[in-house]
This record gives C-alpha cells, sequence and structure tokens, in this order.
C-alpha cells in the first residue's frame, strides 16, 4: 500500500475514535479559523439574520456586528459557527428539545 493510503487509513481510524470520543485529547490539535465569513454562513443557510439569531442563539446585535465588521467572533463563537457552518443538521439536532432529541 502506499504512504497515501496509509495516511488516510490512518486519518480515518483516528477521526472515527474522535466522533465515538474515544481518541487521546493530547494526540490531535482542535482547529479554528482566525477569520471567519459570518454572513456567507447565514446566507448559504438560507436565514435573515433574525431567524439565524433564534436558531443558533446567538443574540442578534452580536450577528449585526460581526457581518458588519464592528467587532470579529472571539474563538468560541468561530468554533461554533464553523460547526453550524460544516455540519448544521447536527447542531440543530443537538439544541432541539423533546424526547425526540434524544
Amino acid at each position: 500500500m502506499s504512504t497515501l493510503g496509509k495516511r488516510l487509513i490512518k486519518s480515518a481510524q483516528e477521526g472515527r475514535a474522535i466522533a465515538h470520543g474515544e481518541a487521546d485529547t493530547t494526540t490531535y490539535k482542535v482547529f479554528v479559523p482566525a477569520k471567519i465569513d459570518v454572513k456567507a454562513i447565514r446566507r448559504k443557510v438560507g436565514l435573515t439574520q433574525e431567524e439565524f439569531s433564534m436558531r443558533y442563539g446567538i443574540s442578534v446585535a452580536s450577528l449585526r456586528d460581526w457581518e458588519q465588521g464592528r467587532f470579529s467572533p472571539d474563538p468560541t463563537a468561530r468554533a461554533y459557527l464553523t460547526v453550524i457552518d460544516r455540519d448544521r443538521e447536527a447542531v440543530e439536532k443537538a439544541l432541539t428539545h423533546g424526547p425526540e432529541a434524544a
């Protein structure tokens, strides 16, 4: 097997371990982007500022400030927005209340 093939298999195994909560956290690093295009993420989701704010628990004022460049999201908000961008269904499932969320 090629070196690339071995690296891909190792990466897949590491991803599975992370997803199942079995990974040794000292062996990987979380990447949080330094900058994030909040407006592009909101538009990709297809929601107004008000709808996006309500769905994801972000204040409208913060969202507007981020989109208009007055302030930048802190690292925690950037990480959250990255997850919304990449897997919004998982975020929505996690934030849903009721027996179907369990």
